[in-house]
């Protein structure tokens, strides 16, 4: 009877095991920093069971029994597959401002056709774009934001307790909100450079028409490329900045 008793907690205890490395497994895959392309997926996998070991003791009661058949207990992880996938997209979907703020100035200053890899994104992008999403995933390290990401790991486990329907209705719209928010702050960042590129261009075309015999656009692309390289060098700090401060108030509002 012990033995059988023994069993069943072991057996319990696997399951929630599971249940919670699917979750934060899913999360730290796609939050940003922690599941930058950059970091080895054997890296990426330690700490997320690691992460998995310390938070199951703290959230084991939230936990109801095992289900008894195995439909049941695949439908129990891929809830909290899909509830981990939704919370680590909108946190990334975030850095989709660094790629709006990006590609306007590198259009602005004329290096659009600049590409390089950008890691926040897995993919090729602006020149401009890549460059501030590489500062922001030292930035989060060195801010100590990544803190902030496992504390919203442990706390998705009160906003989204396990086993509980989910309201899609309220996630699109924090989706559809959050996509807003990112895209009015990338454009918000990059507003120095629309401001300054719309100047340039005016003096630009005022020039051309005192001087028509000169090619004065082909005169003026490398000044528009200094003159961009030297907005950016005063407002990159300004930028980061207030990216962080919006991406930590982000992450806070999943501290329940």
């Amino acid at each position: 009877m012990n033995f059988t008793i023994s069993q069943d907690m072991i057996a319990n205890d696997v399951f929630i095991f599971l249940a919670v490395f699917s979750r934060l497994g899913a999360m730290i895959m796609l939050f940003p920093a922690l599941g930058a392309s950059a970091i080895p997926t054997q890296v990426r996998l330690v700490l997320a069971l690691s992460v998995s070991a310390v938070t199951m003791p703290m959230v084991a009661s939230s936990f109801v029994a095992m289900p008894d058949t195995p439909f049941t207990v695949a439908a129990f992880i891929v809830l909290e597959v899909t509830i981990g996938t939704i919370i680590g997209a909108v946190v990334r979907l975030v850095m989709s401002a660094l790629q709006v703020a990006g590609t306007i100035i590198a259009f602005q200053t004329g290096l659009a056709f600049a590409q390089n890899f950008d890691p926040a994104q897995d993919s090729q992008s602006a020149i401009y774009a890549s460059f501030l999403s590489i500062c922001v995933m030292t930035l989060i390290f060195v801010m100590d934001l990544h803190h902030l990401m496992i504390g919203a790991m442990h706390q998705s486990y009160s906003i989204f307790p396990p086993g509980a329907a989910l309201d899609w209705g309220e996630l699109s719209n924090l989706m559809i909100t959050t996509l807003s928010e990112t895209f009015i702050l990338g454009v918000q960042l990059a507003t120095p450079f629309v401001a300054a590129g719309l100047l340039f261009y005016l003096g630009v075309g005022v020039l051309s028409r005192l001087m028509p015999q000169v090619q004065i656009f082909f005169v003026a692309m490398p000044a528009n490329i200094w003159l961009g390289i030297l907005i950016f060098f005063l407002t990159i700090s300004t930028i980061l900045m207030w990216f962080m401060d919006y991406l930590e108030l982000f992450l806070i509002r999943f501290l329940a």
